[in-house]
């Protein structure tokens, strides 16, 4: 039996390891905005949200410290920090357009195996909202996707071609999923960590995409 899948805390902290000083980070709605809450307080990162603030810190929980005007791109409260800077929409994706984002952090509803991101209109819905996704995932340095690793109904999330529409193609760098992380290069997704208990065959199983596994497959670690 494979090993128990991470929550979606767990994965955040995992993504949060690639995060490394002085960078600029924009966390994407879902998961993604829990990536605030697990910098260590000896990193500088400056995490950016499109919606027009730089350089907050973590979500706020209790409701009678919020600011409901203080949100990241999720619409959640954050805290602020010294430094933290406010502007307008031009000037935010400015920021993102002009490449000065090191990392973003989108969840996704589906990659490729070339590393084709969809993820703004929701199975069923009429009407997507692409936001400031595709300017991220055009324009960022790295591109991370932070998914679950399979659909509600249990059907595979990384696939060989999107069936829901594209966000943007050939975007995405790296897959950070509750039970993997896999490498999107020009010779196909490397299967780089696997959760605990569980195995490349297991992972495979539950992947349309064919998954390379090399010799130096490691389990993952969050610190």
């Amino acid at each position: 039996m494979p090993g128990e899948r991470l929550d979606e805390q767990v994965m955040a902290l995992r993504a949060a390891k690639e995060f490394q000083d002085g960078m600029i980070i924009n966390l994407g709605v879902g998961i993604p905005t829990y990536c605030s809450n697990f910098v260590p307080p000896e990193r500088e990162v400056l995490f950016h949200s499109e919606n027009g603030v730089i350089g907050f810190g973590p979500i706020i929980d209790d409701p009678d410290v919020a600011d409901n005007r203080m949100i990241n791109a999720g619409g959640q409260p954050i805290s602020k920090k010294p430094g933290m800077a406010l502007m307008d929409h031009a000037e935010s994706f400015c920021i993102i357009r002009g490449g000065h984002v090191d990392i973003t952090v989108l969840g996704s509803l589906q990659v490729s195996e070339k590393g084709d991101l969809a993820n703004y209109m929701i199975p069923g819905k009429q009407v997507g909202n692409l936001g400031g996704g595709q300017d991220l995932a055009f324009c960022s340095k790295k591109v991370i996707a932070l998914m679950i690793h399979t659909t509600k109904e249990g059907g595979p999330k990384i696939v060989k071609e999107c069936t829901e529409p594209i966000t943007a193609p050939e975007c995405v760098d790296q897959i950070i999923t509750d039970i993997a992380v896999i490498e999107v290069t020009p010779e196909g997704l490397v299967l780089r960590e696997v959760a605990p208990g569980w195995t490349a065959e297991e992972v495979q199983a539950l992947t349309e995409a064919r998954l390379i596994v090399p010799p130096d497959l490691q389990e993952m670690t969050l610190l």
